[in-house]
């Protein structure tokens, strides 16, 4: 007879006082600490391309724009994320009683990876979308490219596009930014 072991679940708190604590970051799932990996170096450039993107773009509006290590939180599932690249308008809404956790995005992007792709389309995606702010997601592919893209046209209703061509310009709805795909794959060599 195999016997499981429980899993150790985690209180909000506790799970604060060891991400303080941590060199590395975690995020925060109904009780479990989910350990971030390491990316690869497509990963890291393509979110650094967007973040660069995003901040030139937004330079002298009333936004301000987060590379991977901003912790952001989902109040209504009690839930902490890292995405690779988040929005939020000015001024920052931050959770209650914290200076470093943010609840307002409006605009979300992630890498995808082979680990978390499925969960960064589906679960994950419908966890952002409980923030009454979040109103646009973009899923960037780190092997070849292939960008998704999610607008919120109305409450419960998101509308979905596709782009495989480099050369396609994204209009990002948000502030009506453009952005082309082949600067989001600036230097990425696919192997």
């Amino acid at each position: 007879m195999v016997t499981q072991l429980a899993k150790k679940t985690y209180t909000v708190e506790e799970y604060l006082e060891l991400e303080l604590a941590s060199e590395t970051r975690s995020e925060y799932r109904n009780g479990e600490i989910i350990p971030m990996t390491g990316g690869t170096p497509n990963h890291n450039d393509i979110s650094g391309n967007a973040y660069i993107l995003l901040k030139a773009l937004l330079k002298t509006k009333e936004y301000r724009v987060f590379h991977v290590d901003q912790r952001l939180w989902i109040p209504s599932l009690k839930q902490y994320a890292y995405p690779d690249v988040m929005v939020a308008p000015k001024p920052l809404e931050m959770q209650t009683g914290r200076k470093d956790t943010i609840t307002n995005p409006c605009f979300i992007a992630e890498v995808l990876s082979r680990s978390t792709q499925n969960y960064d389309r589906s679960e994950k995606f419908a966890n952002y979308r409980t923030i009454d702010t979040f109103q646009e997601y973009l899923l960037i592919d780190q092997y070849h490219i292939h960008v998704e893209h999610h607008v919120k046209t109305a409450v419960n209703q998101w509308l979905f596009s596709e782009y495989d061509d480099p050369n396609v310009t994204i209009s990002l709805q948000f502030l009506d930014l453009p952005i082309q795909i082949a600067d989001l794959y600036d230097n990425i060599e696919f192997i």
